[in-house]
């Protein structure tokens, strides 16, 4: 146990990431009956789909869960409320200045947990309060900081200014990733691209076949002098968009087309680097077993190292 399944009461540190329309009770149940934390997303901006989703999670599981509050997407503090109301214990935040809700929260005995893509971040995260950070370097997908910082050298620099626990997400897709970041400084990771491709996970089989068939360089950073970044798999459609150097808001539009009906040309298909290293559709509790398994015999055999 560490200061991570501590704040999560998972029995593995290993969160599921919040990925709009797809990380709902399906998903994030899977996640949780198999050691790791389920979280339900609230970005898709279906909020009452959403508070239906987080209702369910306690008819398909016993095992603790979390709710992501993407902070500047939200309209008013009825998720905040409901959130409280409803008896979650964690929850991460993001998108935004957790300081606003994060005195409410931890009133009411929630862990706040806050995802960072900079030094700069996290220094403010710490200094509101924040019980921990989710430190998302550049490797992961969906949306990105135009800044690119790999996230072994931002997990070592932001563990030199805060002692706060720290989850890594960003390029993470197994156990090898995991002892990697937490020899830099991490006590849990966030996998979003490796849970995407699961048997449970609900998108279409064109996604989850995508990210197979991808290597490391399968991957694009869009949008770079603009709003918002991203990082998506490579398709006609992004190899467009980074040609012509910039997108909108409006490119993401089809997205749930993309997601549950298989078009993926429809919208750019948001995806880390970790495609590179996924190369089956496994079930969630095999890919948690796994990861675990290979973390503790790196551990070992990094035990016996000397120089």
């Amino acid at each position: 146990m560490n200061r991570v399944t501590q704040h999560t009461g998972s029995k593995y540190p290993i969160i599921q990431a919040p990925m709009g329309w797809i990380a709902r009770s399906q998903l994030a149940s899977a996640v949780c009956e198999a050691g790791g934390m389920g979280i339900i997303e609230t970005s898709s901006g279906e909020i009452d789909n959403c508070k239906k989703e987080i209702r369910m999670m306690s008819e398909l599981t016993n095992k603790p869960f979390g709710v992501n509050l993407p902070l500047l997407f939200l309209k008013d503090d009825s998720m905040v409320k409901f959130c409280v109301e409803s008896g979650v214990k964690f929850v991460t935040t993001s998108a935004g200045d957790p300081t606003k809700y994060v005195g409410v929260l931890k009133d009411a005995g929630i862990t706040v947990y806050h995802a960072v893509p900079s030094l700069e971040g996290a220094l403010k995260a710490a200094k509101a309060g924040v019980d921990g950070l989710v430190v998302e370097g550049t490797e992961g997908g969906g949306f990105k900081s135009p800044v690119e910082v790999g996230l072994l050298v931002l997990i070592q620099s932001i563990r030199q200014n805060t002692n706060l626990p720290i989850i890594a997400a960003g390029g993470i897709a197994d156990g090898t990733g995991m002892a990697a970041v937490f020899a830099a400084g991490a006590e849990g990771i966030q996998m979003g691209t490796r849970f995407v491709s699961s048997i449970e996970s609900p998108v279409h089989q064109n996604f989850k076949n995508k990210i197979v068939d991808s290597g490391i360089d399968g991957t694009l950073i869009l949008n770079k002098s603009s709003k918002p970044v991203i990082r998506a798999l490579k398709s006609n459609l992004t190899n467009d968009i980074d040609n012509k150097g910039q997108m909108d808001m409006t490119a993401m539009m089809n997205i749930k087309n993309l997601y549950f009906d298989g078009d993926m040309e429809a919208a750019p298909a948001l995806s880390g680097q970790s495609t590179g290293l996924i190369n089956e559709i496994k079930s969630v509790k095999q890919i948690i077993d796994e990861v675990v398994h290979e973390f503790n015999n790196i551990c070992k055999s990094m035990g016996t190292l000397k120089l």
